[in-house]
Formats: C-alpha cells, structure tokens, sequence
C-alpha cells in the first residue's frame, strides 16, 4: 500500500514571530523607506552600504599631529513621554544626536559619525520615519555621518506606544588641541552660552510639577512663556559645537555641558582640583519656564541648579583679558569667576 503524503499545516495568515508581536516584514519594509533620508548625511568617507553588518568610515587625519578619537553614549530620558503625549518624534532624534555632539565638544572635537539604538514595543513605520528624520536633520546639521544603528522590536518590554533611544557618537581631535580644563586658574571668568528651555534633563520633575501638581494640559498657555507646554518642552536641544569651533585656538580652557546634574554638577568634571567655579546667579534672567517650575512645585533654589540648565546650556571658562572677545564671539555673557578652592561650584 503506498504511503499517502504528509498533510502539510494550513499556512497561516500571519507569520508566528508576528502574532508573538515582531513583524520582521514590517520592519525590513520600513527601513527599506529611510535610507534617501540617511544617506544625506554622508560623505565620501563612508564606504559601507545602509544595513550593513557595520559602517564603514575611512577618517581623514590631515593636519592632524596626533589625532584622538572621543566617544560618547547618551539618551533623551523622559523627554520622550511629552513625544508621546503629543504624538510628535521628530525633535527627540534631534535631541539625541545634539546632546551627543555636546558632550565631545567639551573636549574641543568634532564629530566623526553617529550610531542609533531604538528599542519599541511595537515598531509604528510613521513613529519611526519621524525619529530617523530628526536623527538625520543634526546629523546633516552638525556635519556627522548617521552611520548605522538598532531596531528592536521587544513586545512586553515597553508600554504600548512607547519607545527608547540612545546614541553614541565618534569624533576627533588633536592631541594638542584637547580642552580639559588643566589650565584653568584662579582669576578666570566663566561664559555661560543660552540654553533652548529644558534641553534633555529635568523632565521627570518638570512633567510631575506642571502635570500632576498643576493639572495642565499639554495645550496650556504659561505666563512669560511664548509656546503651549506640550511645544515648549519638545525644544530641540542646541548644538554648540559650530559655535565653539569658530573660536580662536587656546582662547577656551575649559568647558561644562549642562546637562543633568545642572551648574552644580557639572561643572566641576572640568575643574582642577584647588579650584572653585562662584557663579553669579543674578548675571542672566532665568527663562520664565524654570521659574513656574520653582514656584509651583516648591523646589529649593539650590534643587533647581542641579537638575535643570537654568538658561545657561554650556560654560566656558577663559583668561579675564579674553572675557570680553569670548563675549562678543559667543553672544554669551560673564556668569562668574574661578576661585581658590576644592572643585566644587559656589552659587551666589
């Protein structure tokens, strides 16, 4: 008797990885749809293809003595739950990517390329052409290639509709142009250059106060601020590294990007060690914003200069016969005064 063939399983009308809530199809497919965005940011230094195993990027040391790449890593935090609430995610990606380029520019390098890291409950194709423009528009903005990153979609490890980012960022600069604040003295004056409202820190505390304490909605209007909240916090965070790398060679001696941890943590990471940072509160008017923060959640002044920027998003400290050229170069203004000390910031 012949053996009757194997009945074969009804093909289903969903692939099992995509019922268990990972649509590889979907994600191919919509990474297929930004690579016009992502190649935009790239120059003949990169050789590798988009979705490539990694990228490829041949540097170019010219003029370079001794070149010293800088990395760093960092994300948005909970900036990305006004993103949600408002349903827009093209500023976070921006966010990111300046936060970053920050971070190296401190050290007086520029960026080299940027790599992304987006992990979702669900991948949303609209959700995520939007993040990969904001990643793309700094990127192209602030002369660094996007040159790979990760998509995952991990189901039962996000709330429905939410996601996470991160980036690490690569630059470059020479050895003997390193900014590490190993110079600075007392005598020097301290330049605090604008912020652009919270940038990418506080928001815990910000969305408790004007949310949950003040019952606002995302709409709402406040005194002294020009934006409704939900556009107000989504503020892009400001790339300074343009700014910086128009300043004469050996004018900076040391620069502190306010992030989280605010003037008072931050700056000393840029300090020697029998030195103080005396900042002069009154020097700038605190942007309306951080003040209905203060008065309405109750914080203690010296609370609100560890967590948020306060209106100054970076530092820089310079020789007192330079203040005024840093000044004029900048549009930034003195905030305060380096001091005999133990490394740690004096708020006056």
């Amino acid at each position: 008797m012949a053996n009757k063939p194997a009945k074969q399983p009804a093909t289903p009308s969903k692939k099992a990885y995509a019922q268990a809530g990972v649509d590889v199809d979907l994600g191919n497919a919509v990474k297929s749809r930004i690579q016009s965005m992502v190649k935009v940011t790239h120059g003949p230094e990169v050789l590798s293809k988009i979705g490539a195993f990694g990228g490829l990027f041949k540097a170019d040391f010219k003029g370079m003595k001794d070149p010293v790449l800088v990395s760093s890593v960092d994300g948005v935090g909970t900036k990305l739950k006004i993103a949600f609430a408002t349903g827009r995610h093209d500023t976070v990606g921006a966010d990111l990517v300046n936060h970053c380029i920050d971070d190296i520019a401190v050290l007086g390098a520029r960026p080299l390329f940027f790599l992304d890291y987006i992990g979702a409950e669900k991948l949303e194709p609209d959700v995520f052409e939007q993040i990969l423009s904001g990643f793309a528009r700094a990127c192209k903005a602030g002369g660094c290639a996007l040159i790979g990153g990760e998509t995952a979609q991990m189901p039962g490890m996000y709330h429905p509709g939410e996601y996470d980012l991160a980036g690490t960022i690569v630059g470059i600069v020479d050895r003997k142009k390193i900014i590490d604040g190993s110079k600075i003295k007392p005598g020097d004056v301290v330049i605090g250059l604008p912020s652009n409202g919270l940038h990418t820190n506080g928001y815990s505390l910000a969305r408790k106060i004007l949310f949950e304490t003040m019952g606002l909605k995302l709409d709402a209007k406040l005194p002294g601020v020009t934006k409704p909240i939900g556009e107000e916090l989504l503020r892009v965070h400001r790339n300074y590294q343009p700014l910086l790398a128009t300043l004469p060679e050996g004018l900076v001696k040391g620069i502190a990007h306010i992030t989280g941890g605010g003037l008072v943590d931050n700056f000393p990471r840029v300090l020697p060690e029998d030195c103080d940072a005396v900042i002069d509160t009154k020097k700038w008017k605190v942007p309306a914003l951080f003040q209905v923060l203060q008065e309405n959640g109750k914080v203690d002044a010296a609370e609100m200069y560890q967590v948020f920027n306060m209106g100054i998003g970076m530092t820089l400290v310079v020789s007192e016969k330079d203040a005024r050229e840093t000044v004029l170069l900048t549009r930034g203004r003195p905030i305060g005064k380096i001091e005999k000390g133990s490394k740690k910031v004096r708020l006056v």
